[in-house]
């Protein structure tokens, strides 16, 4: 799968872009036979107040035939945020596939 990667004020490393790579791949598995359009995956850091610290946003919108699939997940840890990203688009994934096997 093709993934765009973009990481708002935080430095795109190779590690966070591998492991993001990773997990939208593990993804592959759920998919099937259904074909993604385009996967845009975005990380971004939001400032937090001087209580909190940083905390980190990662978003995932996946286009398949006549939908976007979209999940957005903060987490003060980005790897956390990528994971919770990644588990949450299974299940929607899941049902996307239920729904259009109720339409054939």
């Amino acid at each position: 799968m093709n993934i765009k990667i973009k990481a708002t004020r935080l430095e795109l490393t190779e590690a966070i872009r591998e492991y993001c790579q990773t997990k939208m791949d593990m993804l592959e598995k759920y998919l099937g036979d259904i074909q993604v359009l385009n996967c845009d995956v975005e990380v971004e850091r939001i400032r937090g107040n001087q209580r909190k610290g940083d905390i980190f946003r990662a978003e995932a919108n996946l286009e398949v035939p006549r939908e976007i699939l979209r999940v957005e997940k903060t987490e003060k840890d980005l790897y956390k945020a990528i994971d919770k990203v990644k588990d949450h688009l299974a299940e929607v994934i899941k049902k996307y596939k239920e729904k259009s096997a109720d339409r054939n």
